[in-house]
């Protein structure tokens, strides 16, 4: 087995072993475990049934993870995209009066307009064409956005009308009181250099929630899943045309747009933003294996849209399991595994409160976040690109939006600058395209 393992996943070479893998990949489950239970509650308002959402939300994710581990060798987990799932709940579902069997069918289209689009390596391109200063922006611009999540998650900050967000405060608020717990448990732990100090403190701040009342002790620990039956391979293409004079074509090709744009961003912006945090670029700054990694992402979604939920997306907290040392696949096998178990110990798993990952995401968004020390600040070309790209990520809640503007500002300060040889024919024409999106649609 530990012959296997080390052929399959090359621990040696990235300085790794089975323990620490298998430690990143329980971390990474964890902290995104919450999808199991979230993804089906908002796709469920289309009219989908909750039982057969959950069991599909955990093979999606299992079956995506896994190609992400043998075919890419990165610690890397997927599962269907918040943000994108509510976008075909409230806005395609419910909004445009799209059926979700219509829905589905976009998503499965999607899918396949990737596929196609990796295999042509236009998206390994796109991966390997931001300059490195965008690069290092992202992946610390990922680390505030997984940082402010944490932060609400723990109930730490709240929304307000007048400010937007605030601060909940401590008393008698149990949770901000148990995230903050968490969160000194974990830097205490990494400071003395124990391993797996994120999983610990998972463990232990879901202990004290449980004590304290802020969790509840489960009523079971195994449970059989319900059948996915009314869900899997429900895809309706009858809007699948050209005839763009119809209203529903329209509307078919605009949610199919929309799924795209966001999906492609966010999996470069995630991918890039993780591969540069755990070292695995290249000494040119590129991504080895990036069209598998984007291939695993391709036809996970496909995968996702034949089993009945929305766009499956790489996750930005596979940022905790690399935070606990992850470098392989083997960690995204590990989290694939969960995810399978996950379908028959809900009760067990639904302990887990959002106070106690809260600390996680924290912490590992500020181990991201120190990638902005790379960026080179004496030069404001680089500099300026990047830092717009860390504060718009997690202000306008989108990773897409953040490379965007930073991709916008790159290329506007490199021309009125003098220095238009600096950018990439790749770097001009995503420039022209967002710019364009931003503009007129």
């Amino acid at each position: 087995m530990n012959y296997w393992m080390e052929r399959q996943f090359k621990l040696k070479e990235r300085r790794t072993d089975v323990r620490t893998e298998v430690t990143a990949g329980i971390t990474t489950f964890m902290t995104m475990a919450y999808i199991i239970f979230v993804n089906p509650d908002i796709l469920s308002k289309a009219g989908m049934p909750f039982g057969a959402l959950m069991v599909s939300t955990c093979l999606a994710a299992a079956i995506s993870t896994f190609l992400m581990a043998f075919l890419a060798n990165y610690p890397v987990a997927l599962a269907s995209g918040m943000g994108l799932n509510a976008f075909f709940t409230f806005t395609v579902v419910m909004g445009m009066k799209v059926p979700w069997q219509s829905a589905l069918a976009a998503v499965f289209v999607e899918g396949v307009i990737f596929i196609v689009l990796t295999f042509a390596r236009v998206r390994e391109n796109v991966v390997n064409g931001i300059p490195m200063s965008l690069k290092h922006g992202i992946s610390a611009g990922i680390g505030l956005f997984i940082a402010f999540i944490g932060f609400q998650g723990g109930g730490i900050v709240v929304g307000d009308e007048a400010t937007l967000v605030t601060g909940a405060g401590l008393r008698g608020n149990i949770q901000p009181i148990l995230t903050l717990f968490g969160l000194v448990f974990i830097c205490t732990l990494e400071a003395l250099r124990v391993k797996g100090a994120i999983l610990w403190g998972i463990i232990a701040t879901t202990a004290a929630a449980v004590v304290l009342g802020a969790a509840k002790i489960p009523a079971g620990i195994v449970s059989m899943p319900p059948s996915i039956a009314p869900i899997f391979a429900k895809m309706d293409f009858s809007m699948l045309s050209f005839n763009l004079k119809d209203p529903a074509v329209a509307n078919f090709w605009i949610v199919v747009f929309t799924f795209f744009f966001v999906d492609f961003f966010d999996t470069v912006g995630t991918l890039v933003g993780i591969a540069s945090r755990a070292d695995l670029l290249d000494k040119n700054g590129n991504l080895p294996k990036a069209r598998e990694a984007l291939l695993a992402d391709a036809v996970g979604t496909t995968a996702g849209a034949l089993l009945g939920v929305s766009t499956v997306t790489s996750y930005v907290e596979s940022a905790s399991g690399i935070g606990v040392g992850g470098r392989t696949g083997l960690a995204s096998l590990v989290t694939g595994i969960l995810f399978l178990l996950a379908i028959f110990f809900n009760p067990l798993i639904s302990v887990v409160p959002g106070c106690a990952t809260a600390p996680a995401l924290i912490f590992v968004g500020v181990y991201m976040l120190m990638n902005i020390r790379n960026v080179d600040f004496a030069d404001w070309t680089e500099a300026m690109p990047a830092v717009i790209a860390v504060f718009v990520m997690p202000f306008t809640y989108s990773i897409a939006t953040g490379i965007e503007y930073g991709f916008i500002t790159y290329v506007a300060v490199k021309l009125t600058s003098g220095r238009a040889r600096e950018v990439s024919p790749i770097m001009f024409a995503l420039a022209v395209i967002f710019l364009a999106k931003e503009l007129f649609l």
